[in-house]
């Protein structure tokens, strides 16, 4: 019986024990030989033992051979042999330690009379149940198909690691490094060469993105615990960045160091497993750093990255205010001849209106139109900005598919990058061409390593916002140009017609004329007025200090490494505050600082904003700042630039986007009226006669319908004022403040935890300085006093 046993224990299945096993549990579905029914309860209970061990060691054998040769995981896989020629192994070696002890008629379990107790066999076995049993249970975790990939395994294998059992421990830890090796060199393949791993790829964390491009994306359920976002991040870059270096043909001799394997190998041949996360962090960070320096400078320079965010800078943003004029004027232009061709075609087909609808090859055309315009502005210095070449080669205006400007967040974005903002879905797109149309240009191929679809989709949205606002500013303030609306046109008869009695009779019909118009528009004036002085306070807020604001810190931060302020740019802001300037500079919410504090810091030293600029002295810090590093500060910089925006903000987009709306309205219904009064004095003065249209009546329509759109600009600028007065006391809640949701402008302890250098945005903004500025008196409660001035002068 004794030689059944040591053979059933190596992985024979024995009917013996199976027996004893089903008398010991009296289950009466197994049949029990008489030999099983001579042995005592005792015998019994101890052959169950190690039928059980026998049981496990059956199934092990057999499921992990089955794993090994066909499943997905090459992780599962490696673990699953190590299991079998580790543990198993060692088990059916202590089978053979006890035969050949029993054969040796070794004391410690042949007693007197050759006599080999079966409770001495079961003690030399009994260690390996808890073992055994646990290795099922993993073997059972990566047969199952909702939770056996590689990683989960991997986290399973390291939670083991704080059972309390010392040979679980040590059978885990055996494992967890087996496994963290084969997903180590799944990572190695793609940090090292920018390939996926041939085999097991579903299983990686890296996967080719579905819109059928060679794009990556990280998925994070893919990763191990121990691997931080930020980490993954740098993985992804390093291997993206790679695969560009071999898709461009550009080969190891070229670009990449001769030293650039080797080192590499060298960081990953340093780490013990289990593998520690910030130990892990630090050696993807040193290989990141290392292929910046010795591939990446020549691959994607940083002037490369500094002409794009300074069109970025000048194109979406609106640093330059004569793109956004003439971009407006153009598209006005382009609506107008539309609207005009329709009323043509009207009369002779029945679809004619459908024509003013606007196709893809009109708006692009209307993009090419800008730039002519622009170049008339620039004249003669318009083939030596660079500037403006750059962007006619790569910004285009096309028509939007989809209506939702939020901007999306793939795996990597929300896990990894994590820094883009929600943006509200209020479509501002809509209002350039009253069709959905955004301004977007196709990144190119070495700068996505840089900026990624994500962030173009921010300054896209940041761009229809801003020049939603400039162009009713624009829309509005073209009104005064209109001269017959303004002042006595045409003018009463000179002499010596006008001293005449006819004469004087002329000149009393044009002047009770005119103030008749004076008196129905005076209203509209006063409207206009206000909204103006709402629009263009606003804008200044998000250009100036807003937009302007973070721009400059950033760009200090591109060029010096550095986010304090030099001492000159305190002392301006301070007489700022006794001089303001023009276009609405105040300080920042960091005014209470000691200016002198900073003299120390920079050693008593001045930097000019001048000095800010890109220049050879700056090519230290551009070493010290490799591409991913600047694409991380770049989100940070477009996550605060949203909030300080208000674009995130749903409740404030949808209250402006309404008014704009009604300014639209109004500056067309101002437009019509000033049509009907033409064709009215041209029926009256000259006799000129349209019997299709009674002038008298649409004149008391359009200005029925004026009054009525004057009350609704009056309601949605008070609106937006109370938006912004709710904005005002949530202000820290919504993360806009300092402190909020994990900003980078906190204080000075959470300053000193960041790495040195890291790029921290500037305190911008303030919602309570805008509010300063948007008194309207008592014109929302309709009293006489209103701050707003109403005669011409004041615009």
């Amino acid at each position: 019986m004794l030689h059944e046993i040591l053979l059933s224990l190596s992985g024979h299945p024995s009917p013996l024990l199976r027996e004893a096993a089903a008398a010991n549990r009296h289950d009466a579905q197994v049949p029990v030989s008489s030999a099983a029914k001579a042995l005592s309860p005792p015998e019994l209970a101890l052959l169950a033992s190690l039928a059980h061990i026998s049981d496990i060691h059956v199934r092990l054998l057999s499921t992990t051979a089955q794993i090994s040769a066909s499943h997905p995981s090459t992780i599962c896989r490696a673990v699953a042999t190590a299991i079998d020629t580790v543990h198993l192994a060692a088990f059916r070696r202590k089978v053979l330690e006890v035969e050949d002890a029993v054969l040796r008629r070794d004391a410690a379990l042949v007693g007197a009379y050759n006599v080999v107790p079966l409770t001495a066999v079961v003690a030399e076995f009994a260690p390996w149940t808890r073992r055994l049993e646990w290795l099922w249970e993993i073997v059972q975790f990566m047969q199952d198909k909702h939770v056996g990939a590689g990683p989960s395994l991997i986290d399973r294998l390291r939670r083991e690691l704080q059972t309390g059992y010392v040979d679980i421990e040590e059978t885990s830890r055996s494992l967890v490094r087996v496994a963290e090796v084969a997903w180590l060199k799944q990572v190695s393949a793609w940090i090292l060469y920018g390939q996926l791993p041939t085999f097991g790829a579903d299983d990686f964390f890296v996967q080719r993105s579905d819109d059928g491009e060679e794009e990556y994306i990280c998925v994070s359920a893919l990763l191990p615990s121990f691997v931080t976002p930020a980490t993954a991040a740098s993985m992804l870059f390093i291997g993206r960045s790679l695969n560009r270096i071999r898709s461009r043909s550009l080969g190891d001799s070229q670009l990449q160091g001769a030293g650039h394997l080797s080192s590499q190998l060298k960081e990953l041949s340093k780490l013990t497993y289990p593998l520690d996360s910030g130990t892990f962090s630090a050696t993807i960070t040193n290989i990141r750093r290392f292929l910046s320096r010795t591939t990446l400078q020549k691959l994607l320079p940083f002037s490369k990255v500094m002409e794009i965010l300074q069109l970025l800078r000048d194109f979406f943003l609106l640093g330059r205010g004569e793109f956004a004029m003439a971009l407006t004027q153009q598209a006005d232009e382009k609506i107008r001849s539309r609207w005009r061709r329709a009323e043509n075609l009207a009369y002779e087909k029945r679809d004619g209106l459908a024509t003013v609808v606007l196709k893809e090859g009109e708006v692009s055309a209307v993009l090419a139109r800008t730039w002519a315009a622009l170049g008339s502005m620039l004249g003669q210095h318009a083939e030596e900005d660079e500037g403006v070449e750059l962007a006619r080669d790569l910004l285009r205006l096309t028509l939007s598919k989809s209506s939702k400007s939020s901007t999306p967040a793939t795996p990597l974005t929300a896990a990894a990058e994590g820094v883009l903002t929600p943006i509200a879905s209020t479509p501002f797109r809509n209002l350039l061409f009253s069709v959905p149309v955004i301004m977007t240009f196709q990144i190119p191929a070495p700068l996505d390593l840089f900026l990624s679809q994500s962030d173009l989709q921010t300054y896209t949205a940041m761009n229809s916002y801003l020049m939603s606002i400039r162009r009713a500013h624009i829309r509005l303030t073209d009104l005064w140009k209109i001269t017959s609306l303004r002042r006595h046109h045409p003018p009463p008869p000179a002499p010596p017609y006008g001293t005449t009695r006819a004469g004087r009779e002329k000149t009393r019909l044009l002047r009770g004329r005119h103030i008749a118009r004076e008196n129905a528009l005076r209203g509209t004036w006063a409207t206009c007025s206000a909204a103006i002085f709402f629009l263009a306070e606003t804008e200044a807020y998000l250009q100036t200090e807003v937009v302007a604001g973070l721009w400059d810190g950033f760009q200090r931060w591109l060029a010096t490494g550095s986010n304090d302020e030099p001492q000159q740019q305190h002392l301006d802001k301070r007489i700022s505050t006794y001089q303001p300037a023009e276009g609405g500079a105040h300080l920042d919410s960091q005014e209470d600082e000691d200016i002198w504090l900073g003299t120390a810091s920079t050693g008593g030293t001045s930097i000019k904003p001048d000095s800010l600029k890109t220049s050879p002295s700056t090519t230290t810090t551009q070493q010290t700042q490799d591409p991913q590093s600047l694409a991380q500060a770049h989100r940070s910089y477009l996550r605060h630039l949203v909030h300080r925006l208000l674009l995130s903000d749903q409740a404030f987009t949808d209250a402006l986007y309404e008014l704009l709306v009604h300014v639209d309205r109004l500056v067309a219904l101002v437009t019509r009226l000033q049509a009907v009064w033409t064709a009215a004095d041209l029926e009256t003065d000259v006799g000129v006669v349209d019997a299709f249209v009674d002038h008298d009546r649409e004149e008391r329509e359009v200005v029925h319908e004026i009054r009525d759109v004057e009350q609704r600009v009056k309601v949605g600028v008070e609106g937006c004022v109370g938006v912004l007065r709710g904005l005002e006391g949530n202000w820290g809640s919504l993360g806009l403040e300092g402190g909020g949701e994990g900003e980078e402008d906190t204080g000075g302890e959470e300053m000193r935890l960041r790495e040195e250098g890291q790029y921290v945005p500037r305190r911008v903004g303030g919602v309570d300085r805008l509010l300063m500025k948007l008194d309207f008196g008592s014109w929302f409660d309709g009293g006489r006093r209103n701050t707003v001035g109403l005669d011409d002068d004041s615009q």
